[in-house]
């Protein structure tokens, strides 16, 4: 009981000195999240889109033309929202300029979008890694971030660094699309996943033709997972 009396305390006391400021226009923000209802009822979202793959579409389906072709390893994908304007601006302070506080936005934004779309709670989230190289280039992971701060959103919902890069590879967004899969093809490999359990949702930042997300899918699948869904921040 003291422990809980402490903290909010202190949650007060932060809210009183350091009153939260929206991170979009840069008026004030609201208790818990760094962003106000004006700028976050403007953020872009998809105006439909395929079940499997996110693809965004006039109206929802079940399975877009090119999921019917091939279908991804993964069962669901999730986007919060579409990547572009405020919320392509955030994602690409939070990645390539070092702004932490942009990326617990993302994720609260994330939790609040998948609350409100129903979005069935896996039994463990599970990061896109890096390559090591590039992990010390950028010093940290962003979709690592992302889980931590999910998890923290989600009632300590379990989240662990399940796979690792074996090859560090050209970015995905420099590549032509016909390309990307084979750039990250045999990539990943398990690093640890005790169980394992049966229902992983596989976190990153953006999906963009999906090919990295299905390649770490395929990983968790072949180690027995039973079912693997996508939550990202944004479809490009």
């Amino acid at each position: 009981m003291a422990a809980v009396i402490r903290n909010v305390i202190l949650e007060r006391l932060q809210q009183a000195f350091f009153p939260p400021v929206c991170l979009v226009c840069g008026q004030a923000g609201r208790p818990g999240v760094d962003c106000c209802g004006g700028c976050e009822a403007e953020l872009p979202v998809l105006a439909g889109q395929c079940g499997r793959c996110g693809l965004e579409l006039d109206r929802d389906v079940a399975v877009c033309g090119r999921c019917a072709m091939a279908m991804p390893a993964f069962s669901a994908t999730w986007p919060g929202f579409a990547y572009r304007g405020e919320i392509e601006r955030l994602i690409r302070r939070f990645k390539f300029h070092g702004d932490l506080a942009a990326g617990r936005l993302l994720a609260d934004l994330l939790a609040r979008r998948l609350a409100s779309v129903g979005a069935p709670r896996p039994d463990l989230l599970v990061p896109v890694p890096l390559h090591p190289r590039r992990l010390l280039q950028r010093g940290y992971n962003q979709s690592a971030l992302l889980c931590r701060d999910l998890a923290a959103r989600m009632d300590g919902l379990p989240w662990m660094d399940a796979l690792a890069r074996l090859r560090s590879t050209a970015s995905q967004a420099e590549l032509p699309a016909e390309r990307r899969g084979g750039n990250v093809r045999d990539a990943f490999r398990l690093a640890r996943l005790p169980g394992p359990p049966r229902f992983v949702s596989l976190v990153d930042d953006v999906m963009t033709t999906g090919s990295t997300l299905n390649e770490c899918a395929q990983v968790l699948r072949a180690a027995g997972v039973e079912r693997v869904e996508v939550w990202t921040v944004a479809r490009a």
